[in-house]
């Protein structure tokens, strides 16, 4: 305990009415004095002591008790650390610090280490609250250990308030460099089949272009070569509605201390702005008919309805001013602008020469760019005319046998219909019938439905970029018009048509892929019985192989656990998936070399200074205690600020001025200057 002793004030009226007083009374006094008053010295000190009276002085001894400083040190411990000699270093510097502190009584020392999961390295934001309870003038310091790549430093402008002396010592080799790549600007979504402007960017310690390539939803688009330091604009095509998952990756560099920044990725939504049909009916009919009001019902859709309603060698002899108003542009829709169109339908056609064979090739050419053809088929194509006869039959999954079933069946789901995400949720459902079949044998795809004797009769299938369906029933429209209890007309056929759009919920070999926090999880949709072998590739490139786990069947379930943030990859089968764990361009990993320059400017203006430490982190600064004014810091050395804080644990207090006195000085002033004034 230290005895203290010290001169007190508590003022009668408080210090702002005491002030008022004081002021009114100065006034008073400088009109006195300038009408020339005899006793301005007098009634000068009659104020003063009036003042000084209802200042209530006192002399006030006090037993203090010493409190010591508080000094914080905060360890780094983001994913930055851990590459190169960081991590070691730190904590041997950490260690050496703390035991010089911790012999310091008059010193209380305060230490964190940082979240190494945050996105970033918030330093300040862990001093902030690590001091939150420390008066200021406590505070001795702060010191960081890091490898200076700090994300949450205030401006040294913004705040005179800021705690200090803040000083930095830096481990790690500034000399290393990192090759990375980061995407400066990407929009949130697009429109199905337009490009959008990705805007990327590498960086590289060497200077010399470098090979990007870049990949959506799994497969490879493009590959570019760039010049480090500078943004490039990169079109994308949208390839699907929903979610696009872009990846641009770079190779390693000659100078790298982490491949988890070579890559990186972002999500971008396509949005179908609307979907263009193109029906043909082969001849008025009953299907014809249902279909058109089903397309004509979706108000997303812009449908172009061709009916063939006599073929061209058909003998009649009405005027042809009078059977159309205009000749049909079959040159621009078969040739020009098919591939305007996002799906063909093509309902009993038979081929009569109004659509010619170079049409059909144009057809066949479309689908295998991206296209998307149905055939719901009628008893034209078990004939001659059938377009199983044409250059289309390249990209069409089964082919007639030539034979017509009639008579009453119920179409069945298959095993492939049953897991297929077209026809999944219709299993269970009790159907009408129908009454024709066109036979067929199935050549390639999913047989998702079948007719009479097991025969294949809803097909669909993948024909290089593009997507085929088959119906060999004309009778689905039985369903829309509810005989025998009708059956899920519309749901069927808008499954099949989103299938065909490339709807990602409706892949029916989907591989997903999920990375938060400390566990990947990845999931398989298929129709095979087995799961091929999983790899999941982590940011930095190990491959980890978890084993599948069979939830139901066709669908499959693995995890595995995860420590690092960025993106990973997973493959099976040769389905790709990407995830991203934590945000697309991670703060941690956008720049990782060791630095003095982040941290120097808050340092200079606390008082501190920045160090940078040997690869041991034995050399140290010298550790001084310095005044509560002026440079906390050296060449050599750091300073922490010795406040000279205490606690006050007893006090007493005896008046200077007792009010009987006071009074009695007064008016003997007072008295004094009326005589003076009286002669």
């Amino acid at each position: 305990m230290i005895d203290a002793t010290r001169l007190g004030f508590d003022p009668f009226l408080g210090w702002p009415v005491l002030w008022i007083v004081v002021a009114l009374a100065a006034l008073a006094w400088l009109g006195y004095l300038f009408l020339r008053g005899k006793a301005w010295a007098t009634r000068g000190l009659a104020l003063t002591l009036l003042a000084a009276a209802l200042s209530n002085p006192s002399l006030v001894q006090e037993e203090r008790e010493p409190l010591p400083s508080v000094a914080a040190v905060i360890l780094d411990r983001s994913e930055s650390m851990e590459f190169g000699d960081r991590e070691t270093a730190a904590s041997a510097a950490y260690a050496n610090l703390k035991a010089q502190l911790d012999a310091d009584p008059s010193l209380e020392v305060r230490v964190l280490e940082s979240d190494p999961g945050d996105d970033g390295t918030h330093l300040y934001g862990a001093l902030e609250g690590l001091m939150a309870d420390v008066p200021r003038d406590r505070i001795a310091g702060a010191i960081f250990i890091t490898d200076g790549q700090i994300h949450d430093l205030p401006k040294p402008e913004d705040d005179d308030r800021h705690i200090g002396p803040l000083h930095g010592l830096i481990v790690g080799n500034p000399n290393r460099g990192d090759r990375r790549v980061t995407i400066v600007d990407a929009p949130d979504f697009g429109i199905v089949g337009e490009t959008a402007n990705l805007v990327i960017r590498v960086d590289d310690p060497e200077g010399d272009d470098v090979d990007v390539t870049v990949s959506v939803n799994g497969e490879m688009t493009e590959r570019l070569r760039i010049t480090p330091g500078e943004n490039t604009s990169l079109p994308i095509e949208i390839e699907r509605r929903g979610e696009n998952v872009i990846v641009v990756e770079t190779p390693p560099g000659r100078q790298e201390l982490t491949l988890a920044n070579n890559r990186t990725a972002t999500t971008l939504s396509g949005v179908r702005d609307r979907l263009r049909v193109l029906l043909v009916t082969g001849k008025p009919n009953q299907a014809g008919r249902v279909w058109r009001d089903l397309l004509k019902s979706d108000p997303s859709v812009d449908l172009v309805h061709f009916t063939i309603l006599r073929p061209p060698y058909k003998t009649d002899y009405t005027p042809t001013e009078e059977l159309a108003l205009i000749a049909f542009p079959t040159e621009e829709l078969f040739e020009d602008k098919l591939k305007e169109f996002d799906l063909i339908i093509f309902d009993q056609y038979e081929r009569r020469g109004v659509i010619t064979q170079s049409y059909l090739a144009n057809m066949a050419r479309y689908v295998a760019d991206g296209g998307a053809l149905l055939i719901a088929a009628g008893e034209p194509f078990a004939g001659p005319g059938s377009l199983a006869r044409s250059p289309l039959a390249s990209v069409l999954p089964a082919a007639p046998t030539g034979n017509v079933y009639t008579g009453n069946f119920t179409p069945e789901l298959t095993e492939a219909g049953k897991r297929h995400t077209v026809t999944l949720p219709l299993e269970g459902r009790k159907w009408g019938g129908w009454m024709r079949y066109i036979e067929a044998t199935a050549k390639a795809g999913d047989v998702l439905m079948s007719g009479p004797e097991g025969k294949p009769l809803l097909i669909v299938d993948r024909v290089d970029k593009g997507r085929v369906g088959m119906l060999m029933s004309d009778q689905i429209w039985l369903w829309a018009r509810g005989h025998d209890g009708g059956g899920p007309f519309a749901e069927l056929i808008r499954r099949v048509v989103h299938w065909m759009m490339k709807e990602p919920e409706l892949e029916e070999r989907k591989l997903s892929l999920v990375a938060e926090g400390d566990t990947a999880r990845v999931e398989l949709r298929t129709l095979l019985d087995t799961a091929p072998p999983l790899t999941i590739e982590t940011p930095e490139g190990s491959l980890m192989e978890p084993e599948w786990r069979e939830q139901a069947p066709g669908q499959f379930v693995a995890e595995a656990p995860i420590d690092q943030l960025g993106l990973y990859r997973a493959e099976a089968g040769g389905l790709e998936a990407v995830a991203l764990n934590g945000p697309a361009n991670p703060k941690e990993y956008a720049d990782l070399q060791s630095t003095t320059e982040v941290l120097s400017p808050l340092a200079r203006e606390t008082g501190g200074n920045v160090f940078r430490l040997n690869e041991a982190g034995t050399n140290l600064p010298e550790i001084r205690r310095v005044g509560n004014r002026g440079s906390a810091s050296g060449g050599n050395w750091l300073g922490l600020r010795e406040r000279g804080a205490y606690a006050v644990r007893s006090s007493s207090s005896q008046p200077l001025l007792p009010g009987l006195l006071a009074a009695i000085g007064l008016v003997a002033l007072l008295l004094l200057a009326w005589r003076r004034e009286g002669k």
